[in-house]
């Protein structure tokens, strides 16, 4: 059985070696801001990285690539990247990949969203220079075989659109962002079973992609549990075969900024009802259009109860009490420069029809100010928790910060957004409800269209 020590000595004995050999070329560009949960960010041979030293035994890692289905040049390439990864390289088989993984006790992931593409690992402590030279070996010398495509990767894409058929309401999210975006940020977040796909999918055309998705400005490393000096050791050394910049004889990503423009789709459907609707966002922090009132706003319409035995205070949760076969929920959707507050309704088709005329009067009593402090101050609090967490779950701020890092040069300080939060006013949050209702909204309604509404039929814009 190969030990741990064996795995990892040899990456130390090589950077011991070229210490010697060159000078230090590490350099911080910022100290950690205040706050036991904010990243200290750096820069190192023209690789992004950043760090929080949170105390505990183990270690999460992650490169967080520009590389979602916003960016991808050609359908499918996103879903590609994600599927190869931790497949053969050019140094290890996946067999060898995966037994030394096990050995270590190690978790290793893959995902996209619409715009990143995040590959991971959990492991002990001590075995990060490993799992350093394992991500930069992915990202820099993946073999894009044939047989590995035909074999390992078309057959997970295609379960994937299997499963994506009988899923309304992920259809409906999918419509929503189409319509609303276009193509970037419109693009379906999974190919669609009638995508073709096949005839842009390949090897080659995958590989050469690759060289543009991980040139060193589409990137960054993220590691929580860590010291920054020891990320920045390993990160310099393992991420040197990375291109400085993405390939001339490769089509450039697309970096047209986000536009809204809103609409209506209807897709007919038997397996479920489901309608969106969605309006004009906020960014994420790092991005310019970055407005915490949209959060507020999410939290105060809300839909679903967070305290067991109580319907919430949420507005939507009051206004639905009499729908009891549908399910409610309001979420909003941040990207670098653009965001989509969604309404969700799911549930049997006469009920979500009845309970979208209720939501839209709902929004429009926040846009005429018919809302009391307290349930503005509730909303305040509430979305200043959800913000919190989601920065301080460990796998959310891997992706905002890598993303924060790549898109704006900055990573996402959980503290300065729970400030922005805070400074909510109770006029903000009306001006935002009552513009949202002024311009064009986006409704997507899949499932039974007998019965569905159009967006007109329920006082929507379109």
């Amino acid at each position: 059985m190969i030990s741990r020590a064996s795995l990892c000595r040899p990456a130390q004995l090589n950077f011991q070696r070229q210490c010697l050999l060159q000078p230090s070329r590490f350099r911080g560009l910022a100290t950690p801001a205040s706050g036991s949960f904010s990243y200290e960010t750096g820069d190192v041979g023209g690789v992004k990285f950043a760090s929080r030293d949170l105390a505990g035994p183990t270690t999460t890692l992650a490169v967080v690539a520009k590389a979602g289905t916003r960016y991808q040049i050609l359908p499918g390439f996103a879903d590609g990247l994600e599927e190869f990864a931790f497949k053969s390289t050019y140094k290890r088989s996946s067999l060898r990949i995966t037994r030394e993984s096990e050995l270590l006790g190690a978790e290793l992931s893959a995902y996209h969203s619409r715009e990143n593409l995040v590959i991971g690992a959990k492991f002990m402590r001590d075995d990060l220079p490993y799992f350093v030279e394992l991500l930069g070996e992915v990202i820099s010398k993946t073999k894009y075989t044939r047989h590995e495509l035909q074999e390992e990767v078309l057959p997970v894409i295609k379960l994937n659109q299997k499963a994506l058929l009988g899923r309304t309401l992920d259809l409906a999210v999918n419509s929503a962002h189409g319509v609303a975006f276009h193509r970037g940020l419109g693009t379906p977040l999974h190919p669609s079973s009638s995508t073709p796909m096949t005839k842009y999918l390949n090897e080659n055309y995958l590989e050469a992609y690759s060289k543009a998705a991980y040139a060193k400005p589409n990137f960054a490393v993220v590691a929580n549990g860590v010291e920054h000096s020891e990320l920045s050791k390993w990160v310099g050394e393992f991420f040197t075969d990375s291109p400085d910049a993405a390939p001339s004889d490769v089509p450039a990503i697309d970096l047209t900024p986000s536009k809204y423009y809103g609409g209506e789709e209807r897709i007919a459907h038997d397996a479920g009802n489901s309608i969106i609707l969605a309006f004009p966002g906020s960014s994420s922090f790092t991005g310019q259009s970055y407005k915490p009132e949209i959060s507020v706003l999410a939290s105060l319409l809300g839909g679903q109860s967070s305290i067991k035995w109580s319907p919430g205070f949420s507005l939507l949760s009051k206004a639905t009490e009499a729908y009891p076969g549908a399910h409610i929920m309001t979420t909003h959707a941040a990207y670098s420069d653009a965001g989509l507050l969604c309404i969700s309704i799911t549930g049997s088709s006469d009920q979500v029809r009845d309970a979208s005329k209720d939501v839209v009067k709902a929004l429009k009593k926040v846009a005429a100010g018919e809302v009391s402090k307290e349930e503005i101050k509730k909303a305040i609090a509430t979305a200043k928790f959800k913000a919190l967490e989601s920065g301080q779950n460990v796998a959310a701020g891997l992706e905002l910060t890598g993303a924060g890092l790549v898109q704006q040069g900055k990573a996402h300080q959980i503290d300065e957004v729970g400030k922005g939060i805070d400074g909510v006013t109770e006029d903000q949050v009306k001006k935002a409800a009552k513009a949202l209702l002024d311009g064009k909204a986006t409704v997507s309604a899949v499932g039974d269209l007998y019965v569905l509404p159009f967006a007109g039929e329920i006082g929507l814009n379109v």
